[in-house]
């Protein structure tokens, strides 16, 4: 389980170094793709397939499936951990998440969120202030 908010820097070469808690979990390769919210997420190849089970079953004739398997799957990339434990990111997702040096990768269970720094914290900011919003919605599904 891929949890914890942790600081990281893109470097010059487009390469993300991941937090060492998550790379065992990685080593067997991952799928970066594009993130909803503006940022970007990574699965494990295990997570991924299971994903890619639900995605495949959403029925192709409402657009707003096809518009999400796009968002999803046409922006998928392979990526591999190097020998120090970065990633490199490819440009298009970059631009995607408007992603700057300075970054911050987010464990959200099954996969790792990576976010612009300044656009999570404004992010953080928006959700930590509707809490009480959120928590009374998720009660009503028994949370």
């Amino acid at each position: 389980m891929f949890i914890g908010e942790y600081e990281y820097k893109i470097d010059k070469k487009n390469r993300l170094a991941i937090p060492v808690k998550f790379r065992d979990k990685l080593k067997k390769g991952m799928v970066a793709t594009r993130g909803i919210d503006t940022c970007l997420s990574i699965y494990t190849k295990e997570s991924w397939e299971k994903l890619v089970k639900k995605l495949r079953d959403l029925p192709i004739s409402k657009s707003k499936n096809r518009a999400f398997n796009r968002l999803m799957l046409a922006g998928a990339m392979d990526r591999e951990l190097d020998s120090q434990g970065r990633i490199t990111l490819p440009d298009f997702l970059i631009k995607y998440a408007n992603l700057n040096k300075n970054t911050i990768i987010a464990g959200l269970y099954d996969r790792l969120e990576i976010w612009d720094k300044q656009i999570w914290e404004e992010y953080k900011k928006r959700s930590e202030a509707s809490s009480s919003d959120i928590a009374e919605a998720l009660d009503e599904i028994g949370i």
